[in-house]
């Protein structure tokens, strides 16, 4: 039975999309079908910015520490970017990654990227040389603004032929993105449109090899404006309730930037909202709660781990935290006991869950308070007015309400595809245009999305997607294992972590092994147990390892050592 605020929520969207609203819905015509489109996005990201730097112009847009930008200053810095990119002749299409921490000069990079007409190739900053190089190479990235720390690892990449600028971000912005600006001279922006690529992300896939999805402006714009959306429509019904927030909203920069979550719904929605960004280069839960205090933050945005850190950190009560009206997560599920302790602990705070991919620029579902307080295990409903949502069978057939298959999402802000990848960008589409996520699950009588499984052989930790895949084949790169399966074991505070079990010719001990593996791979990735077998690993009929019968005999010898020290 839909809720008093689903209800609510459905009417309020109504009148913000219909003809003559905010942010009116029209129709395109794809894949054979007629999609939702917002009919008043500007045509690239280039307009999006101007427009909203010049209506915001002197509010505060990024505080790092103790600088703080204006909207006019960040896309005065952006132009100048842009310009020196030009002058170092970058045309439209080419592939320039962005290598660093979340700061001032890694938004004015990614602003002055697009507005060039390059692809803003948003490099992993966890990434060893060795993951950074494949990456590179396979979207042949012509030039690399990296920071200190990730230009040092890329100078330990043998041939790298991109030319790399190292800026110096503990500098204030103007000093930091000097060598970036060098020669920069004003001249004529490039005219882009909807269907001129902007972006490349990357994601693990089921193969273990990183892919980069390519979007185009249509979409990283769509994407941004369908969560702008939602954020009107909760905004409609504070109003109505005569709790309409007062002054300017404030969110906190959390999640790395080369993160869709942190794109989109973070940096990209903030320019409309006229909304302040407070950057953290690095996860701390006491910093997070003094700033919050200090900047009176209004929008909590992170992976689950974050706010679950919050609430059982000693020092919680000594922080007002009173300001936020929202602590959302994506990127993993919350635990329902996670969800109600929100409500219930956080000074009239409300929990909110949203699901989405890399691929669809964020969007998915969303949860919001009451309702994920009376579902706190679902993802939520398909987030209107742009998605689309089907539960597919394995040939792409849509099934019944209530019965398992794959989600498949369906919109304009879906990416065009895996660079340089025809064969799985066809495998990651149905016939009719949905993008197949990987996850297992169902619709409920009230439209909620349960999922269930994962059909693709991924690890969430804490938010992070791992690729069992890819540790396996950094494990077999050291001569002494033979065998290495790894998956996921259920833990309290990431969710779930990565584990695995070798079988070696004993020339190789845990410590030894995990040490090897940070040489390869990034440090979230290694994995938090490895056991050694004394006999080779179980195989199935189709002579695959017994995956889940390892799960299941491991994962019971780890409780059962939990459920013996607490005796």
């Amino acid at each position: 039975m839909r809720s008093e605020l689903d209800r609510r929520m459905d009417e309020t969207m109504a009148a913000v999309t219909a003809p003559g609203g905010l942010l009116p819905v029209g129709s395109i015509e794809r894949w054979g079908a007629s999609l939702p489109t917002i009919t008043v996005a500007p045509p690239s990201l280039t307009q999006y910015f101007q427009h909203y730097c010049t209506q915001h112009g002197d509010l505060t847009f990024l505080v790092a520490g103790d600088e703080r930008l204006s909207f006019a200053q960040t896309w005065e810095a952006a132009e100048r970017v842009a310009h020196a990119l030009l002058a170092r002749g970058v045309v439209p299409g080419d592939r320039i990654g962005i290598a660093g921490r979340n700061s001032p000069s890694w938004v004015v990079a990614y602003m002055g990227i697009v507005m060039a007409g390059g692809i803003a190739t948003l490099l992993n900053g966890w990434w060893q040389p060795e993951e950074l190089a494949a990456a590179i190479a396979d979207v042949d990235c012509s030039l690399i603004v990296a920071d200190g720390p990730r230009a040092r690892r890329l100078a330990r990449i043998d041939g790298l032929a991109a030319t790399v600028i190292e800026i110096d971000d503990t500098l204030p912005l103007a000093q930091a993105i000097a060598p970036l600006v060098a020669g920069a001279a004003a001249r004529d922006l490039p005219a882009l449109g909807p269907d001129d690529p902007a972006t490349i992300l990357f994601t693990s896939g089921s193969t273990g090899k990183s892919k980069g999805a390519l979007s185009d402006h249509r979409a990283v714009l769509g994407g941004t404006l369908n969560f702008l959306s939602q954020a009107v429509m909760m905004l409609g019904i504070a109003t109505q309730d005569g709790n309409a927030p007062q002054g300017q909203p404030v969110t906190m920069l959390t999640i790395p930037l080369f993160h869709v979550t942190a794109e989109i719904t973070v940096l990209l929605q903030s320019f409309a909202l006229g909304r302040r960004i407070v950057l953290m280069s690095k996860w701390d839960a006491a910093e997070a709660m003094r700033l919050i205090e200090a900047e009176r933050v209004s929008y909590f945005v992170g992976v689950p781990l974050m706010s679950f850190e919050i609430l059982n950190h000693p020092d919680r009560d000594r922080y007002d935290l009173s300001s936020v009206t929202d602590f959302a997560a994506g990127g993993a599920p919350r635990p329902v006991e996670h969800v109600r302790r929100i409500e219930a602990e956080m000074g009239g705070s409300f929990p909110l869950i949203g699901y989405g991919l890399t691929e669809t620029n964020a969007v998915g579902t969303g949860n919001w308070r009451s309702n994920y307080l009376a579902k706190p295990d679902s993802a939520g409903r398909p987030s209107v007015p742009l998605v689309q949502l089907a539960i597919v069978d394995d040939a792409g057939r849509h099934l019944p309400q209530g019965e398992r298959g794959e989600v498949a999402i369906r919109s304009i802000c879906n990416f065009r595809e895996y660079w340089n990848n025809p064969a799985a960008t066809a495998a990651a589409f149905t016939a009719d245009g949905y993008f197949r996520t990987g996850d297992i699950g169902y619709l409920d009588e009230d439209n909620y999305l349960f999922i269930v499984d994962r059909k693709k052989d991924i690890i969430i930790r804490g938010g992070e997607n791992i690729s069992c895949q890819e540790v396996e084949a950094a494990l077999y790169a050291h001569p002494a294992v033979l065998e290495a399966a790894v998956f996921g074991l259920a833990d309290e505070k990431f969710g779930e972590v990565p584990v695995a079990v070798v079988h070696s010719d004993g020339g190789v001990g845990e410590e030894a092994l995990a040490l090897f593996l940070a040489e390869h791979i990034a440090a979230f990735k290694i994995p938090a147990r490895i056991w050694f077998a004394p006999a080779p690993l179980p195989r199935l009929g189709t002579e695959k390892i017994d995956k889940v019968g390892l799960r299941a005999t491991y994962g019971d010898a780890v409780r059962a050592a939990a459920m013996t020290a607490c005796a």
